[in-house]
């Protein structure tokens, strides 16, 4: 929302001055906007007269609020869509995700979703965002250190404080433990602990969930965090061992409750595929806003393993549930490629005859499953699945 005057309000990310909305706006169906909400008006309008301008409004409601704030949006922006910033997550959902999304990443064993959990906090970094990192597999120094590994140095946010830990992790090291921990870092290591102690939150006992969320709301509390900012969560299979089934699904629904619907920031948490898919976390898919699948594939390429990723589900708004092929390279994060035109390329390049075979015995490659050459080029071509 923007003053009438034009000056920018502080928490807001519509619009010009209260004037500028005019009064004769028009959706793109040419029915008549409300002069307030900018949502199309069903019914007659309540007028406002403003000097020589008349303005409409689809509720009395809108009027006062007019009338109060002297401030008008531009456009609609309940459940705020935005973009998540990775480009292979972005190109499947043309519309954004909603902001006050829960989101599932549900993943295979070597899909790396950590480095998919690290982009998405880098983005929003990237955004000017604040970012909650809850890590129960891993000490914040190597957290810190994976964002390193990606060439994304994070240490300008966590001195800053844009940048928090809850440690879900450190639980398992007594103060003696901890100690032998810090006599036995390097340099590097020092500098990195330094630098993250004052924006961790420590959980002392991760099996009680409430002190889990307690600290995540500290640390939310802090960063000021409400229509912005995002928080990933490294590990629901792994918290799953840790509770009883009931405590975690409650846990979920809590954080879902508070985190996503009541602050509206989206929480992403990592999920390790185990076969077991009618337990706890694999079985979210009704309680959780989106689902992106993370699969490690053996049947696109022979003897080679292949990751790919897909929406499978993404509420309030449009998802194209493709499959496309991913590896994370450093600076850039998650790249997608074509498998198959990678590999017909190597061909191309005159390997096989090299080896003896015979020109049209490319048609004997493994092709994805019922694929024949023509449809294998297409399945490339659109992502696959």
């Amino acid at each position: 929302m923007n003053d009438m005057d034009g000056s920018d309000s502080a928490d807001s990310d519509t619009s010009p001055d209260f004037d500028a909305a005019g009064p004769d706006a028009s959706g793109p169906d040419d029915r008549k906007l409300c002069d307030f909400c900018r949502l199309p008006c069903p019914t007659d309008t309540v007028t406002l007269e403003r000097g020589s301008d008349v303005y409409e409004f689809c509720t009395e409601a809108c009027r006062d609020a007019m009338l109060e704030s002297d401030q008008a949006f531009t456009e609609y922006h309940g459940f705020r869509r935005i973009r998540t910033g990775v480009s292979g997550l972005d190109k499947f959902l043309p519309q954004g995700f909603p902001r006050n999304s829960f989101v599932l990443l549900a993943n295979d064993e070597g899909a790396r979703d950590d480095a998919l959990r690290a982009e998405l906090v880098w983005r929003a970094l990237e955004r000017d965002e604040p970012a909650a990192v809850v890590t129960f597999t891993e000490p914040p120094i190597s957290v810190v250190e994976g964002f390193v590994s990606l060439d994304w140095n994070v240490l300008p946010y966590l001195e800053s404080g844009q940048l928090h830990v809850v440690d879900c992790f450190t639980y398992r090291m007594d103060d003696r433990d901890r100690e032998r921990m810090f006599e036995r870092m390097d340099e590097w290591n020092r500098h990195i602990y330094s630098i993250t102690k004052s924006v961790t939150q420590t959980v002392r006992d991760p099996t009680d969930a409430a002190e889990i969320h307690n600290k995540l709301d500290n640390c939310l509390e802090g960063l000021k965090m409400s229509d912005c900012g995002v928080v990933v969560i490294d590990s629901l299979t792994e918290f799953g061992t840790l509770v009883q089934p009931v405590q975690a699904y409650n846990f979920v629904k809590d954080v879902r409750a508070d985190v996503c619907k009541g602050r509206f920031v989206p929480v992403f948490a990592g999920a390790t595929f185990t076969g077991e898919e009618e337990t706890f976390p694999h079985d979210l898919g009704y309680a959780v806003d989106g689902v992106v699948d993370m699969q490690v594939n053996g049947s696109i390429v022979e003897d080679t393993l292949i990751k790919r990723i897909r929406i499978r589900k993404m509420n309030g708004v449009l998802a194209i549930p493709e499959w496309v092929a991913y590896e994370f390279t450093a600076g850039k994060g998650l790249v997608t490629f074509d498998p198959i035109a990678e590999m017909d390329e190597t061909y191309e390049g005159g390997g096989r005859e090299e080896d003896g075979e015979h020109e049209g015995e490319d048609d004997e490659r493994e092709r994805p499953e019922g694929g024949s050459p023509g449809e294998n080029h297409e399945f490339a071509e659109h992502g696959g699945g």
